[in-house]
C-alpha cells in the first residue's frame, strides 16, 4: 500500500481472516494481562492472522495491535498508522454471547479515515471512512448505512460488561426512551445503522477499541466527541505506560445536531 492510498480491500480481507481464525478455535482458555483484562487464544490467533494479511499485502504502515502492545511491542507511529483489535468484546466471547467483533482502522492525522468491523458469529461486515461510503454486508449483500435524526427522546446504547457509575449518571440526566446494553464496537455500528442515537463512555478504553467503529460511524454521518465537545482524536498520547494509546472519555452521536442539545456535552462541573 502506498503512502497516498488506503487499500480498503486489504483491510477487509484482514478482518475476514481474523474472523476465520476466531471461528477455528475449539477452546476458550482464559489468561489475564497486566491490566487484568482477559485474553484468549482466539484473540492471539486472530491478531496473527490479521497482521499476516496486512503485511503480506504489502502494507508498510505501522500496526498498533492490542495483543502485541500488551506484550510490549509499541511501534513508533507517524501521521498514518493502523489500529487493530483482533477480538473486541473478549468477555462476550468467553460468555458465549455473539456481540464481539474484529476491528481494523486506518488513522491519518489523528482521525480514523477507514474502519472495518467484522462480527464472527454472523459474518456481518461493517465498513466506511473518509471518502468511503458506510456500508454493512450481510450474506454477501451490501447495504448503505446512514445515521438517523434524533427525536425528542433518545435511544442510548451502553457497554454490556463495563457500564460505570459516571456513564450511568450521565444517561440518567438525559431524556431516554430505551437503553440498550451491547458489547464491543457494535455500539458504534448500531448508531451507524440508525438503531440508536447516543453511545456515552466515561470509563477506560483504548484507541483500538473505538477507531474502526468510529470510522464507520463518521462515514454514516455521526461523530464521536470528547466531553469538551471536540472530535475524538487518535495517536500517541502523553499518558505514561499502558495508556499511551488510551482514549479520554467520549460520547458517540448518530445525529451531529445533538451537539447543540442541552445536556449532551457535559457542563464542566459534570465532567469526570
Amino acid at each position: 500500500m502506498s503512502d497516498d492510498r488506503i487499500d480498503t480491500a486489504l483491510m477487509i480481507e484482514a478482518v475476514r481472516a481474523g474472523m476465520a481464525a476466531i471461528r477455528a478455535q475449539t477452546g476458550s482458555g482464559v489468561d489475564y494481562k497486566s491490566d487484568r483484562s482477559p485474553v484468549t487464544e482466539a484473540d492471539k490467533a486472530a491478531e496473527r492472522a490479521i497482521v499476516a494479511v496486512i503485511q503480506g499485502g504489502g502494507c508498510t504502515l505501522p500496526i498498533v495491535a492490542e495483543e502485541a502492545f500488551s506484550d510490549g511491542d509499541v511501534p513508533a507511529v507517524g501521521r498514518r498508522f493502523l489500529l487493530v483489535d483482533p477480538l473486541d468484546g473478549t468477555m462476550s466471547y468467553i460468555a458465549g454471547t455473539p456481540d464481539y467483533t474484529v476491528n481494523v482502522a486506518v488513522i491519518e492525522d489523528g482521525a480514523p479515515v477507514f474502519g472495518c468491523v467484522g462480527v464472527p458469529e454472523t459474518g456481518t461486515i461493517y465498513q466506511g471512512g473518509a471518502g468511503t461510503p458506510a456500508m454493512v454486508e450481510r450474506d454477501g449483500t451490501p447495504t448503505p448505512l446512514a445515521c438517523r435524526k434524533a427525536g425528542t427522546t433518545l435511544d442510548v446504547v451502553a457497554s454490556r460488561n463495563h457500564l460505570d457509575d459516571a456513564t450511568r449518571d450521565y444517561i440518567g440526566r438525559l431524556d431516554v426512551a430505551e437503553r440498550k446494553s451491547v458489547g464491543s464496537s457494535l455500539k458504534f455500528c448500531l448508531l451507524a445503522e440508525a438503531e440508536a442515537d447516543l453511545y456515552p463512555r466515561f470509563g477506560r478504553t483504548m484507541q483500538w477499541d473505538t477507531a474502526a467503529g468510529d470510522a464507520v460511524l463518521r462515514a454514516a454521518g455521526g461523530l464521536t466527541i470528547t466531553v469538551d465537545g471536540t472530535p475524538l482524536a487518535y495517536g500517541r498520547t502523553h499518558a505514561p505506560g499502558e495508556d499511551v494509546f488510551g482514549n479520554p472519555h467520549f460520547i458517540a452521536l448518530g445525529d451531529r445536531a445533538l451537539l447543540d442539545r442541552p445536556g449532551i456535552v457535559p457542563q464542566p462541573a459534570e465532567r469526570q
